[in-house]
């Protein structure tokens, strides 16, 4: 890339860009990449020298450090190959319980039981958020 030519850039009344964004083939990124590696090099430095914000010369950094950066490394993957067939068992609709036939199988639901210093107990039955019961025992034992 040219430092000597100023590059023209569409932007909005708040200075934000608003026209296409600019592609990095991927011998660019690995030449900022390996430029910011240089000893003594600032990655604010080389980004600035390459018009690149630092954030993403950060990014081309971690992407480096994972081999991802790197001639026939491809950000989509690959594909592999797929055959579609029609599912020999087809998924049931859940059926829906009533309110009460939820009640009286959380009620039979074998629970639990806390007995308190005080002497009494409280009985839990079905589900019930552990931090919400955690505030309401501690609630009890400050009584």
């Amino acid at each position: 890339m040219d430092t000597s030519a100023e590059e023209t850039v569409a932007t909005d009344s708040l200075g934000r860009r608003t026209g296409p964004r600019r592609q990095h083939s991927l011998e660019e990124k690995l030449q900022i990449v390996k430029e910011t590696h240089v000893v003594g090099a600032s990655v604010s430095t080389v980004a600035r020298r390459h018009n690149v914000n630092p954030n993403q010369v950060f990014a081309w950094r971690q992407l480096y450090r994972q081999g991802l950066l790197k001639p026939g490394a491809s950000a989509e993957g690959s594909l592999l190959p797929v055959k579609v067939s029609t599912p020999t068992v087809l998924p049931s609709e859940r059926a829906r319980r009533t309110p009460r036939e939820i009640m009286v199988a959380e009620r039979s639901s074998p629970g639990i039981e806390i007995k308190l210093a005080n002497g009494h107990s409280i009985l839990v039955h079905g589900r019930v958020d552990p931090k919400a019961l955690a505030r309401v025992i501690d609630a009890l034992v400050r009584r």
